[in-house]
């Protein structure tokens, strides 16, 4: 597996306080990478000190394989940045805008003008291409800053809170742009919107307070042990009673009852769905319907987050 960005012993101090402290992650290249963590966590920070704004006060950073240093060139032209708070030239049109930003590269005319025609497509704002950037909606801002930081085709994108501002069908048009770069490009992106990350994420990092709680696939995430809930509806409510014997089982975290609903709480779901399966059998129990109730990333962020704390 390639690696895009490697980040070794990372830390910022500010007056003493570690804002990023010891942080360890891989970042593969072609994936879209969920960096998650409450208000305050140090992702902003972390993603600065890649792109070279900020110093890092120690620790290593690796870019495509190379090591970089604050304040070289490296990485630049292989990188693109949209801050938690993008600014615009609002006298500017769209076109302009990235044009403007295309130069700033040395990009040559003709495979500028076809690269702002591409991209303008891309975020779909090539009705508006020729607006002042003043008159554009929020989300339409967005969408254009996620343009400009894709106008030197990079090979790796850091986007900062991307939707953390924008109403939810503005989060659904910048999400669905993320996805669509999957596998085109490597996409690093901080956000403490848990539902965003479990959508189009292949890979996660969580962190709290500068530190690292949990990184992994989205996958393997999913089957973290953890407490898991079973839930039945049952045809005659009396019969809960029968399934609340089995809280003498030390499997069972709990069983909660109400009315014709029962939610069982266990730490091994095999076991639990098969003494179940047993008191439905021999009780004779009709049940309307029963499901596992699947473990959730917010679950999951919950946990790791309330563990490391």
């Amino acid at each position: 597996m390639e690696i895009a960005v490697k980040i070794s012993g990372l830390v910022k101090d500010y007056n003493g306080l570690h804002a990023v402290d010891h942080l360890d992650l891989s970042v593969p290249k072609g994936s879209i990478y969920g960096f998650l963590g409450p208000n305050g966590a140090g992702k902003t920070t972390t993603l600065k000190m890649i792109v070279g704004m900020t110093e890092p006060t120690s620790g290593e950073i690796e870019i495509m394989g190379k090591k970089v240093t604050f304040g070289s060139s490296y990485g630049r032209d292989i990188i693109g940045y949209l801050p938690d708070v993008p600014g615009f030239y609002d006298w500017m049109t769209a076109k302009e805008f990235l044009i403007f930003s295309g130069e700033l590269f040395s990009i040559p005319k003709k495979t500028l003008n076809d690269r702002v025609k591409e991209l303008l497509s891309l975020v779909d704002l090539t009705k508006h291409k020729n607006k002042k950037i003043g008159t554009y909606s929020r989300g339409m801002k967005q969408r254009l800053g996620i343009a400009q930081a894709l106008v030197n085709n990079p090979q790796i994108v850091l986007l900062d809170e991307p939707v953390s501002a924008l109403d939810p069908i503005g989060r659904k048009e910048v999400m669905d742009i993320i996805f669509s770069l999957a596998g085109k490009v490597t996409v690093f992106f901080s956000t403490h919107i848990l539902s965003d990350v479990e959508r189009i994420c292949d890979r996660v990092v969580i962190i709290n307070e500068g530190k690292k709680v949990l990184e992994d696939s989205m996958d393997n995430i999913r089957q973290v042990p953890d407490i898991r809930e079973l839930e039945i509806e049952l045809e005659n409510e009396k019969d809960s009673e029968y399934i609340l014997a089995l809280q003498k089982d030390p499997s069972i975290e709990s069983i909660f009852v109400d009315h014709a609903k029962v939610i069982i709480k266990t730490r091994d779901l095999d076991h639990a769905r098969n003494e179940l399966n047993e008191v439905i059998y021999t009780k004779q129990i009709l049940v309307k319907k029963m499901f596992v109730k699947e473990i959730s990333l917010e679950d999951i962020f919950m946990k790791a987050v309330n563990h490391h704390a």
